[in-house]
């Protein structure tokens, strides 16, 4: 007799995550493995990023300390002889360039480095690489972001996450100024798309 019941069916067995089917020494391992693991994940990512500040510290200080260092023989011996002043050289440094390349002169100067390195084999492959390595540090797009909006797209009824990057004239006469929103794909939002839409368009 059916008794009203599908015998090909099997009744389920208990839940698998019910902590009453384990021992008191399987529930105990189960916690220790665990916090193990909570503990890792937390650890590892402050340990690595402990070992590379450590190891780039160490690069820059040994560039211009230690036995070949390039300040060795002015500063060995004196207050400035320490560890750190390297990286403290490699601030100051970046600094005054920084200040230069602010100058008409020095804006003039690295369109002219550009120039001349883009046309050198193999060296324009690097530095166009180094270029845009440094470049996504600042904004996937190399422009600054102002703020975060929505904006309809790829078409009615859709909503993506953008960023405003600029304005621009409208190309129609008298009309509102565009806004340039670029619009990052995933999973790589280092590449996107690039909308210009007026000011009502967002949200």
């Amino acid at each position: 007799m059916n008794n009203g019941r599908d015998q090909s069916q099997v009744e389920p067995d208990a839940d698998s995550s019910d902590p009453q089917k384990y021992t008191f020494y399987q529930r105990g391992e189960r916690h220790f493995w665990r916090r193990i693991a909570a503990g890792f994940f937390v650890l590892v990512p402050l340990l690595a990023t402990f070992l590379i500040i450590r190891l780039v510290f160490g690069y820059i200080d040994g560039i211009f300390r230690g036995d070949s260092g390039l300040l060795t023989r002015w500063i060995e011996g004196t207050p400035l002889d320490f560890p750190g002043v390297g990286v403290a050289f490699t601030i100051a440094m970046l600094y005054v360039i920084g200040l230069l390349v602010a100058a008409e002169a020095g804006r003039r100067a690295v369109s002219w480095q550009n120039t001349v390195l883009s046309k050198i084999p193999v060296v324009k492959s690097i530095y166009g690489v180094a270029r845009q390595a440094t470049d996504s540090l600042v904004s996937p797009t190399g422009h600054q972001f102002s703020r975060v909006v929505f904006i309809e797209w790829p078409r009615q009824g859709f909503l993506a996450m953008g960023f405003i990057t600029g304005h621009c004239p409208s190309p129609i006469k008298d009309g509102q100024d565009l806004l340039v929103v670029y619009i990052p794909t995933v999973p790589n939002p280092t590449s996107g798309n690039l909308a210009f839409v007026t000011e009502d368009k967002v949200v």
